[in-house]
């Protein structure tokens, strides 16, 4: 009788520590619950507006800040450091990224990047090349591009206001 005893005691022991195993991930999730948490993302838009209209894409996952967000620029833009599917080559988005930083963090490297565009890492090859060897041809390509119109064979909406 004793030994039964026990052995109801053991278990309810395991029972109480199984609890607080299942908070720390003890407890198995169902499939439809890990596909909630891997779809558990912060999704928003940045729009800048001043003289100029440019849409930015953050998608922010579950493991941010150790994580980087991912960003995106919607508006098409001619700019060595951003590709025409919207790319955003930024540093602190790849292998500088640190927890420490915030979105604040990114808006301000953006807001950078286009004070100084960068032609030593590019996405927009034909941009950057520009750039380095004709810096007024440069400007004149990004004035076109963001009035709409044509920079080589590509096509710019107007993003000017």
């Amino acid at each position: 009788m004793i030994k039964l005893f026990s052995l109801k005691q053991q278990k309810k022991d395991e029972e109480s520590a199984g609890g607080a195993r299942a908070g720390a991930g003890g407890k198995k999730a169902s499939a439809a619950q890990l596909r909630i948490q891997k779809e558990n993302t912060l999704i928003f838009s940045l729009k800048v507006r001043c003289s100029l209209f440019l849409l930015f894409f953050f998608q922010v996952g579950q493991g941010y800040p150790h994580d980087p967000p991912k960003v995106k620029c919607e508006t098409m833009v001619y700019h060595p450091n951003i590709d025409l599917e919207g790319n955003v080559c930024l540093n602190i988005l790849r292998e500088d990224w640190k927890p420490v930083l915030t979105i604040n963090s990114i808006i301000y490297g953006l807001q950078y990047l286009f004070l100084e565009p960068n032609p030593e890492d590019p996405l927009n090859k034909e941009a950057a090349e520009v750039l380095q060897t004709n810096r007024r041809l440069f400007e004149q390509n990004v004035q076109r591009s963001l009035r709409g119109g044509y920079v080589g064979a590509t096509y710019f909406e107007r993003c000017l206001k």
